[in-house]
């Protein structure tokens, strides 16, 4: 029996959900879903009807999700719900994270561990929606994972407050990020989300002992000024360190947002001027923008990179192999 968490009784005897900041609210004896489409109420009483239901399966490189410094050129089992808490207007998977009635299978929390660890696979990455909006089933898979000697990988948008966000820190290893703008206005208009949840989120993964990284999706004329760009970069450094890996996307038009693709000189602009505050900048869903990891201090090429096969020949146990600087790469799976 599944046990619901971060369900709180009001007074009027309905409910609250507290696990982000959209807080839903239920009223007594109701049988409804909450924003994200997974969590809610069935017969009166908290409930998580989306709980193991998967939209995907599928082995992937661990670059594609992406993580450029945990576990390089490794495989991964990804999946994710049905759903998300936020309602961006240019999500790039909004088929099966904003419609309803989207096709899913349940896969039981030891059956993905096993199909996970039987395939040569890592671990397993949740992702592709919103992980976060499935505590109970990561609560209940990661531990599984991590018995079987494997690793268990978040891909979330941040709006998740801060008690579950502890929680979770507990049984997984490895987060990417998305920060999707520096403004707060964007974040309203665009997200129906909370820029400074996110910040806190960041902030939180960054003390923790899980590996964190981050990605930013430039979309041209909403979220592409450098001196955004700037602010951003500082607080990063600032707060999470200037080794921390930041991941800069193309946009392409989609779902309800019909913008025009981010121009190459735009990714190259924001290149050079998140590099001149993090140590490590990677430009993504664009060719011909070299990728690898390079050592800041002797500037030797210490992970080479060509769409998602990588080659870390220039690595030793997470340091530079040619002058020893610690990179900040998990090397193997970190427990």
């Amino acid at each position: 029996m599944i046990k619901p968490k971060w369900f709180r009784r009001e007074s009027d005897g309905g409910y609250s959900c507290t696990l982000c900041p959209r807080a839903c609210s239920f009223r007594p004896r109701e049988d409804a879903l909450g924003f994200c489409g997974v969590r809610g109420l069935c017969g009166g009483e908290p409930c998580i009807p989306g709980y193991g239901r998967c939209v995907s399966l599928s082995m992937d490189p661990i670059e594609k999700k992406p993580l450029y410094h945990f576990l390089p050129g490794s495989t991964i089992l990804s999946t994710g719900p049905a759903g998300c808490n936020l309602s961006c207007d240019f999500c790039q998977n909004w088929t099966i994270s904003q419609e309803r009635n989207v096709p899913a299978r349940y896969v039981s929390p030891e059956d993905l561990a096993q199909l996970a660890m039987s395939r040569g696979s890592c671990g397993v990455a949740f992702t592709y929606t919103e992980p976060t909006i499935w505590f109970e089933y990561i609560a209940d898979t990661a531990p599984l994972v991590r018995d079987k000697g494997g690793a268990t990988v978040m891909v979330s948008n941040g709006e998740i407050n801060p008690r579950p966000l502890k929680e979770l820190l507990e049984v997984t290893d490895a987060w990417n990020v998305d920060l999707k703008s520096w403004s707060e206005e964007f974040y309203r208009e665009h997200c129906g989300g909370d820029r400074n949840t996110v910040l806190d989120t960041i902030s939180t993964l960054a003390a923790s002992r899980c590996h964190l990284e981050i990605t930013f999706l430039i979309i041209p004329g909403e979220n592409d000024d450098p001196e955004e760009w700037k602010e951003m970069a500082g607080w990063i450094a600032d707060n999470c360190g200037p080794d921390t890996v930041l991941h800069i996307s193309r946009y392409f038009p989609g779902y309800r947002l019909k913008n025009p693709p981010t121009p190459r000189k735009t990714m190259q602009h924001a290149l050079r001027v998140f590099s001149k505050k993090l140590n490590f900048v990677y430009p993504g869903n664009i060719a011909g923008l070299p990728s690898h990891t390079v050592c800041p201090d002797c500037g030797a090429e210490c992970i080479s990179r060509n769409g998602y096969l990588s080659k870390s020949e220039g690595i030793d146990r997470g340091e530079c192999s040619s002058c020893g600087r610690e990179l900040g790469i998990v090397h193997e799976i970190p427990f």
